[in-house]
């Protein structure tokens, strides 16, 4: 494990580099003059040289890169002209939100795919089967920023038993039980508009791993053999269905990541993709390239985790 480690953690290094590359290639590309979008079309030249310079953009882009490149290292992503404060505080203070709801979503996504997945799978080719093939495939068909707005609409709007947006209660103070549960009532519909779409997915592909593990001639000896078939579903069958699964739930943990800019600008979640949406805004070209690499670095990360399990679970990738 440790030399699969530490091999993977090179094979990181360029993409990461490529990440940064591609991040701060993206955003010298925006068209348009950021000292102009920050100041507004009053502020005087001097002014504007002056902001033009402190943000870099007089120098050649290469320069540039090298010194943001530089501060990267270094643990200083820049300081955001829009909030006035460092970007890498900022963006580890809505970081925490953010992975608050992926992580929920992936969570309730994952248990709601593999079981979808896994009942699909053993009555195969039965009406069971069929219902619940077209509720992945609706799961995979709906945007999740539709969902989210329809899941308002109905829980928030005309029933009235969850709140439509926020994290918190506006002027609650509680803390304690009463403060999680009331972050967990904000949090239950932008959740589940992140994770009925991630568990569609799921379930579609678990579907038909499960279908190939049931099939296998070793799930045929373990029955022979005389084991329980709670057993053999339980320890040999799932085991194997999530060593084939863990891959494709780290994509859409990082899929969940991305798609969490939608679902906290509906759901006015204070979260790290809200964040970049105001900073796109603001024109605050820092704060949303430090904003983008933190994500891009979580996803990578993210799938790294995700290989590292496979590996442990499945003797096939051990051998290779």
């Amino acid at each position: 494990m440790a030399a699969y480690l530490a091999k993977r953690l090179l094979l990181l290094l360029p993409v990461l580099v490529g990440v940064s590359l591609v991040v701060f290639g993206v955003m010298s590309l925006v068209p348009g003059d950021p000292a102009l979008a920050i100041l507004g079309p009053y502020a005087t030249p001097e002014r504007l040289a002056e902001l033009r310079a402190e943000l870099g953009l007089d120098r050649p882009w290469p320069v540039r890169y090298g010194v943001w490149m530089g501060g990267v290292l270094e643990g200083d992503l820049g300081r955001s002209v829009s909030l006035e404060r460092p970007v890498l505080d900022a963006v580890l203070e809505r970081l925490g939100p953010t992975l608050l709801l992926a992580g929920t979503a992936l969570l309730v996504g994952t248990l709601l795919g593999l079981a979808a997945g896994v009942v699909a799978a053993l009555r195969h080719n039965r009406p069971t089967d069929r219902l619940v093939t077209l509720g992945v495939l609706l799961g995979i068909s709906i945007p999740s920023f539709w969902l989210g707005l329809l899941l308002i609409l109905v829980f928030a709007v005309w029933l009235g038993w969850l709140p439509a947006s926020g994290m918190t209660t506006v002027w609650s103070d509680a803390g304690g039980l009463r403060g999680a549960a009331d972050v967990a009532r904000h949090l239950i519909l932008p959740s589940l508009s992140l994770a009925l779409v991630a568990g569609g997915v799921i379930g579609r592909l678990t579907r038909g791993a499960a279908i190939d593990v049931l099939a296998a001639a070793s799930i045929r000896m373990a029955r022979a053999r005389g084991i329980p078939e709670h057993r053999v579903l339980l320890v040999h069958a799932l085991k194997a269905v999530l060593a084939r699964m863990t891959p494709v739930i780290g994509l859409q943990a990082g899929f969940l990541l991305g798609g969490a800019v939608y679902i906290e600008t509906i759901f006015q979640w204070p979260g790290l993709g809200r964040l970049l949406v105001d900073a796109i805004a603001a024109r605050d070209l820092l704060l949303v390239q430090g904003g983008v690499l933190v994500l891009a670095v979580a996803y990578v990360l993210v799938n790294l985790a995700a290989d590292l399990a496979q590996h442990a679970l499945d003797r096939r990738t051990r051998a290779a």
